[in-house]
């Protein structure tokens, strides 16, 4: 088993490039199964849930392969609609193959997604988005079945504006016959991408980055390319640990325009924030202090998977601070693990509150799923001693090589491999009491929380 083992009390210097946005990547590989040709797709993370969606793809019968950062789909041939579960199991964000499958083939089927535990999955909104544009769609055990060979644009209003939601009904509307009209849409910039990715194939798309993107449906796409967008998760994780940590950093290729809620709220609690062009800048010098109260809302609000980074980086911050969370009803999984380096969080529902303390500890860690994973190890960068990290099969379905990103700002971190047996790790693992209010993560596919 590898672990991260991370020695605190170092700061951050020097400057890195940011990441393609796993959230981007991921619509974007299953809106290639639409082209009957060849999609490249440049600046694709190389990270554990893009290797199982390339292996999604194989399995569909697509020829993908990936050279560095470019990977090259070519989907003229679609020999299978129906997606295992032993792939599904593993990817939270699965579900998104639903439209494409259903424009492409006339039904697609799989069970319910894997990925990390962060509560509830429901898929209400996805069934009601495709039953709109005439499919049908089955839920049997843990599985769905959608048929529907002749799909003809309507209006599709979402409750709630889920990523997910809105990425299917795109998927599944961009060839289907008249206009389709998708209101209270998520407007997160994973999403302008996606429009933009079709519209390049062909697709007739407006509206996007807006609540409202208007579809005329297209007969047909033909092969395109285009480069993902920067990680914006991935640069509040280095932003959010220089601000535990201390130093000062810059990010390049990155989107300062998209990460407005974050700059925000480091620049609160006593971090000076730069931008321009494609860099942000961040120096912390002194105590951190504790912001306005945050409560996480859909784009352009403050993003829940950047909640359990923020939360790490206020644990030393002067005084008493507060997190709440809508999007996930079961964020907050990781917090148990923090306050065994000493965090003093206590919870009200859905709303986390933190005391700050002079000090944190090294210790053992398990990261729960992956942003809360990435949290932990910010945490460690601030602590005292040395602390271990385990459960970095979550941390690596996001981050591409977390460790070396870290190392290159002048942590310390390594990641090693432990000689004990799986039996005296999952002793250990079934040995920790659940917290009552646990979590573990698809990025970005909100659904509020309460709501089922």
């Amino acid at each position: 088993m590898e672990y991260f083992k991370i020695r605190g009390g170092r700061e951050l210097h020097g400057s890195l490039r940011v990441q393609g946005a796993k959230n981007s990547a991921l619509p974007l590989l299953a809106a290639s199964v639409l082209i009957p040709g060849v999609s490249v797709i440049r600046d694709c993370p190389n990270l554990r849930d893009t290797a199982v969606t390339l292996e999604i793809l194989r399995h569909l019968g697509c020829r993908a392969e990936r050279t560095g950062d470019t990977v090259t789909v070519d989907a003229a041939r679609v020999a299978n609609c129906r997606i295992p579960a032993a792939l599904m199991g593993e990817l939270r964000s699965g579900v998104i193959f639903l439209g494409a499958l259903l424009s492409r083939c006339g039904e697609a089927g799989m069970s319910l997604p894997g990925g990390c535990a962060l509560g509830p999955r429901p898929v209400d909104f996805h069934g009601l988005a495709l039953r709109q544009l005439g499919a049908e769609v089955h839920e049997s055990g843990d599985g769905l079945v959608c048929c529907g060979r002749r799909l003809r644009g309507t209006v599709i209003t979402l409750p709630y504006p889920s990523v997910g939601a809105t990425e299917n009904a795109l998927l599944a509307a961009v060839c289907a016959s008249g206009e389709t009209r998708i209101r209270n849409a998520a407007r997160e910039p994973e999403i302008l991408d996606l429009c933009r990715f079709l519209q390049s194939a062909g697709g007739r798309i407006g509206g996007a980055g807006t609540g409202e993107i208007t579809v005329q449906g297209v007969s047909a796409l033909h092969s395109t390319g285009v480069t993902v967008s920067p990680d914006r998760i991935a640069a509040a994780t280095y932003l959010c640990a220089c601000a535990a940590a201390g130093g000062d950093i810059s990010l390049y290729d990155c989107r300062p325009e998209q990460m407005e809620a974050v700059l925000t709220v480091l620049r609160q609690m006593g971090c000076t924030i730069e931008t321009g062009g494609n860099r942000i800048s961040c120096s912390r010098r002194g105590r951190l202090r504790m912001p306005l109260p945050v409560t996480t809302m859909p784009y352009p609000g403050f993003p829940t998977d950047a909640q359990p980074l923020l939360l790490a980086a206020m644990l030393k911050a002067e005084g008493e601070g507060s997190l709440r969370e809508t999007v996930f009803q079961q964020r907050f999984g990781y917090a148990r693990e923090l306050e065994k380096l000493g965090a003093v969080i206590a919870f009200d529902g859905q709303e986390a509150h933190v005391r700050g303390v002079n000090r944190l500890c090294g210790a053992r860690l398990l990261s729960p799923d992956l942003r809360g994973g990435a949290a932990l190890c910010t945490a460690a960068l601030s602590a005292e001693g040395e602390s271990r990290i385990e459960g970095l099969n979550h941390i690596d379905r996001g981050y591409a090589a977390l460790e070396t990103a870290l190392e290159q700002l002048g942590a310390d971190i390594r990641r090693e491999r432990t000689g004990s047996s799986r039996e005296e790790e999952e002793t250990w693992k079934k040995g920790r009491k659940p917290l009552k209010n646990t979590e573990s993560d698809r990025d970005g596919d909100g659904t509020p929380t309460g709501s089922m």
